[in-house]
């Protein structure tokens, strides 16, 4: 299944008119937030909520291959997540493994690479398992990079990051004074993949959740104000519209960048 060749006409004109917009962020970072309390909303379980933002996940993953989008990283469960009710904690699990197992053909025929960052080794077994030979088996794919936030924390993966280095520095390979942005972001789970320049949180809560907190210093936040489960293509459109009409500076200011581009912005 080819997802260059799907989609209503209606929707590519819309991709259309968003790619001739403007430039796309290269890497888009997502807080799915909210499934639970679309199913409260509805009277519903909470793993309905969960089983309905698999939907949600699968329609931004295509949305953004078909985009040339190249970089997607979801924030699927952090740290925290592991004090939720056991019974809530396996049901998501199961989801993950199901999400890995059903969806990899087609990932594949779509040339996604697959990445995962946190505490890998406090999934399940059969997770893991799962998770590491769908990691290997589209290893060399070279379009979309879908990278799975799982067991992840940004103040563990910092803290992860001072410890490592400091080791270093004791056994004498680094040198205090050679440390640098560039040398301490080595050393985070995230340093094969660019950092987010559009970061979009679902359900309308606005804080970063302990996600990707070194990288996110300058990426574009967007709120969306409905939940996971609602947040489809359309949804993720606008947000890419908001994205497009910002003046991403880095500090500078416009007539810098007038400079710089010899455009106008």
């Amino acid at each position: 299944m080819n997802w260059l060749n799907e989609g209503e006409p209606e929707d590519r004109l819309l991709q259309q008119e968003l790619l001739s917009g403007g430039e796309l962020p290269k890497h888009i970072a997502i807080i799915m937030d909210g499934n639970g309390r679309w199913a409260k909303q509805r009277r519903m379980p909470r793993i309905e909520g969960h089983r309905s933002g698999v939907g949600s996940v699968k329609d931004i993953v295509k949305a953004c291959g078909q985009l040339g989008v190249s970089y997607l990283t979801l924030y699927a469960f952090s740290t925290e997540n592991w004090k939720r009710p056991k019974t809530e904690v396996t049901l998501l699990m199961d989801l993950l493994l199901y999400y890995l197992k059903t969806e990899l053909k087609e990932l594949n025929e779509n040339n996604v690479r697959l990445n995962a960052i946190g505490q890998l080794n406090a999934l399940p077994k059969n997770v893991a398992r799962q998770l590491h030979e769908s990691i290997d088996y589209l290893s060399d794919n070279t379009g979309l990079t879908l990278t799975l936030a799982l067991s992840y924390s940004g103040r563990w993966d910092i803290l992860r990051a001072v410890q490592t280095l400091a080791l270093d520095v004791r056994r004498g390979t680094l040198s205090p004074e050679d440390i640098t942005e560039e040398k301490f972001r080595s050393y985070l789970n995230t340093h094969d993949i660019p950092d987010p320049d559009l970061m979009i949180r679902t359900s309308g809560e606005m804080r970063l959740s302990n996600f990707l907190l070194w990288e996110m210093a300058y990426a574009e936040i967007y709120i969306a104000p409905v939940f996971w489960p609602e947040f489809r293509r359309e949804q993720l459109y606008e947000g890419l519209w908001n994205y497009l009409g910002r003046e991403r500076r880095f500090g500078k200011i416009s007539e810098q960048l007038l400079d710089e581009t010899g455009c106008e912005r």
